[in-house]
């Protein structure tokens, strides 16, 4: 039989080096899930910056296509918009719509500066609040954000 602190001193050297491994295995584990998290931290971050730069490039194409859509929009309203000119700016204002772009701005509405851009002021006393008595230009708007603001005269209480 062998003798019994050699049986000791086995045994807590195998206890020893089993917490060491197990204490490996935590560390390993631990980093593991630290990089595992990580990873999708830089995933999310990347979806999200390409949805940014999408959002930020179909802004940037229909800011310019404003001008373009103005003088559709004036020749709408001289019924100057005939036959295939028609046809193609009926189709031109229907892609603009789709990709998100809402024109806004109607008259009687109330003056937000936020919103509105005042280029006349008068003064009225059928007003109670100042208001957008007449859009002088549209104001387009894509996703919430503000491509350009509506022009408007403003009128003011007495």
């Amino acid at each position: 039989m062998s003798n019994p602190e050699e049986v000791l001193s086995s045994d807590s050297g195998e206890d020893l080096q089993g917490e060491s491994v197990a204490s490996d295995l935590d560390i390993l584990t631990a980093d593991l899930q630290r990089l595992q998290a990580e990873y999708a931290n830089y995933r999310k971050r990347v979806e999200r910056d390409r949805a940014v730069a999408h959002e930020m490039a179909v802004a940037s194409v229909l800011s310019e296509l404003l001008p373009i859509l103005d003088d559709l929009d004036r020749a709408q309203q001289h019924d100057e918009l005939q036959g295939g000119f028609k046809s193609v700016a009926d189709q031109l204002m229907n892609v603009a719509s789709k990709l998100g772009l809402e024109q806004y701005g109607e008259a009687g509405s109330a003056f937000d500066p936020q919103i509105h851009e005042a280029l006349m002021h008068s003064t009225s006393s059928d007003v109670t609040q100042p208001t957008a008595s007449a859009i002088l230009q549209s104001g387009y708007r894509y996703k919430n954000r503000i491509l350009r603001p509506a022009r408007v005269a403003v009128t003011d209480p007495e």
